[in-house]
């Protein structure tokens, strides 16, 4: 059987002869993906993004290691992806290629189409809220606490009884609304979410340094970032490793003053038509935190104050 890159009109130099495409990709998708990798590189001049052009440069263009260094990725993985050949890139390193190249929104487009993802949706107003997670937030508000947030986890939207065990986020101004800000430069936060463990409290940090990583081509989020930074050194010594991974929360115990301790499961939804996901918080089973829930839901509806946890 003739082999695809035998096929190819130009096929790229350097692939492998025993390449074999990534399962649920196509093999003239990958053999695209590489060419068109090639030629944004190539087209670039270093000029362009502040580098010097320097004297000894065999090739036009950028080097292989400039724009993975850029796309924070190893110079191996970005040749590889060039040779048509490696595991499928992901949605977060495909955003650091496309920043790395200074791709058009209709390149960045193209891009993701040829390695198998859907393209990113473009950014939401400020006020947007995902009327599907909005649905189910409404839904669930009776019995389990809700919000709504972007993908940075600065919160959009909360349901009554969120707002009545955390108080008010999504009116804060600033990085006061964000969670991850709120997890590494406040003390009472960190004793509002108790964790079991010291161990459970470090899985925790490093969860959310871990899910911003996923998002770090964006210009809000690099503003963050260097403002963590700023502000933790615990924050610091984590992002360094480096770590890419989504959202993911473990068990919490959380304290309100009128009903006592609370023990819950955070469940994270994603929309597939936006930057938002739904986290929702779900007694654990075989606790009486359900009983304490509702006593909380009666407080609100009698409106009494239990905003203050």
């Amino acid at each position: 059987m003739t082999h695809p890159l035998d096929a190819a009109r130009d096929p790229i130099p350097g692939t492998a002869p025993d390449w074999r495409p990534t399962p649920g990709t196509r093999t003239a998708d990958r053999i695209q993906l590489g060419d068109f990798l090639r030629r944004r590189r190539t087209a670039l001049r270093p000029e362009d993004l502040g580098l010097a052009p320097g004297t000894r440069r065999r090739t036009p263009g950028l080097r292989r290691d400039e724009v993975a260094a850029m796309a924070n990725m190893s110079t191996a993985y970005y040749e590889i992806l060039e040779q048509a050949r490696g595991p499928q890139p992901s949605a977060s390193m495909l955003a650091g290629i496309a920043t790395a190249l200074r791709l058009t929104p209709d390149e960045r487009h193209h891009l993701y189409l040829l390695a198998g993802h859907a393209p990113p949706t473009p950014a939401e107003p400020a006020d947007y809220v995902d009327p599907g997670l909005a649905y189910t937030l409404d839904a669930v508000a009776a019995t389990t606490p809700a919000f709504i947030s972007d993908d940075l986890s600065n919160v959009v939207v909360q349901n009554p009884l969120n707002l009545a065990l955390f108080g008010s986020f999504a009116d804060r101004p600033g990085h006061e609304k964000n969670l991850t800000w709120q997890w590494f430069t406040s003390a009472r936060w960190r004793s509002v979410l108790r964790s079991p463990s010291p161990q459970e409290e470090e899985a925790t940090s490093l969860s959310y340094v871990a899910d911003l990583r996923a998002t770090v081509t964006q210009p809000a989020a690099a503003t963050l970032v260097s403002d963590l930074r700023e502000a933790s050194t615990e924050f610091a010594e984590m992002w360094d490793r480096h770590r890419v991974s989504t959202l993911h929360c473990p068990t919490k115990t959380v304290f309100h003053r009128h009903v006592g301790h609370l023990d819950l499961d955070c469940v994270v939804l994603a929309s597939p038509l936006s930057r938002q996901r739904l986290l929702m918080l779900q007694p654990v089973p075989g606790t009486d935190t359900s009983d304490r829930l509702r006593r909380l839901q009666l407080l609100i509806s009698d409106g009494q104050s239990a905003a203050t946890p």
